[in-house]
Order: structure tokens, then sequence, then C-alpha cells
């Protein structure tokens, strides 16, 4: 069975590429967003309804795009390395990128953890901390780009 689902993922291979990047333009957009919106979320008053607006917009932002773009990722990404798992799972590049992307979604967790934190009325960080953890998913992404098109390694 295996054997038919790997060929099926190679005769659709560039699908599976396709949507892998779909998936993580999707993830990255929120992953990118979702800290400046802490960051404008730190600025109003809890209670407020500037304050519930934010708590509305982050959580959507979580549940409705952020996590199942991630999950799309992880299962597109992990079936293209199925279709090739000799290549993928002997390269270094490999290896560096899976481990910024393991990075990312723990990442994503302190986010989704953060988000819960806001809608509680919780948050005790600065808006200069939400400034500064926004570059965290970006750096990790020029990483993650270089590895794959450069493949230094």
């Amino acid at each position: 069975m295996w054997t038919s689902i790997t060929t099926w993922i190679i005769s659709n291979y560039t699908w599976f590429v396709a949507l892998h990047v779909i998936s993580i333009i999707a993830w990255m957009a929120a992953m990118l967003y979702l800290p400046r919106l802490f960051v404008y979320h730190t600025k109003v008053a809890p209670g407020s309804e500037a304050s519930e607006t934010f708590k509305v917009m982050e959580r959507k932002l979580l549940r409705v795009i952020m996590t199942p773009a991630m999950i799309a990722s992880w299962l597109f990404g992990l079936a293209i390395i199925a279709a090739n798992s000799t290549y993928y799972l002997s390269s270094g590049w490999m290896h560096g990128k899976l481990l910024l992307v393991v990075i990312m979604t723990a990442l994503h967790g302190v986010f989704a953890r953060w988000v819960r934190v806001f809608a509680q009325d919780g948050n005790r960080r600065s808006e200069g901390f939400y400034r500064a953890i926004n570059e965290a998913p970006t750096l990790a992404m020029i990483a993650i780009v270089i590895l794959v098109v450069v493949k230094p390694f």
C-alpha cells in the first residue's frame, strides 16, 4: 500500500509542491501578522471595545488561517519527502530546513498560547517585546528559503 501511495504522490508531485508553497505562504502571512496584532493589542485598555476586537481577530487568524496552513504545510511537505525520501533525507540542507520548521512550529505554539493570554486580559509583555519577536518568523523564513534554493550543504 505504501508503494502505491508513494507512486501516486510522485505522479502528482508538482501539485504537492504547489500546495506546499501555497500553505507556507498562508502560514507565514499569519505568523508575521499575529505578533503585529499583539503590538497593537498592547496599546489598548483590557476589556475595551478595541481589545475585544483584537481578541476576535487574533483567535480567528490562529484558528482559521494559521493552524490549518501549518498543518497543510507539514502534510504536503512530508508527502514531498516521502516521494523522494532517499534524496531528501540524505541532504544536509533538508536537515537544517526541518530543524527550522520545527522551531517555527514551536513558535506557532507560543503564539497560540499568547492568544489565550490576551483573551483572558492577562498580557504582561510590552509592545517592544512583540515588535522584537515579530522578527523571529522572518529570520527563520529567510534561512529556510536560502537552504531550499541555494542548498549550501
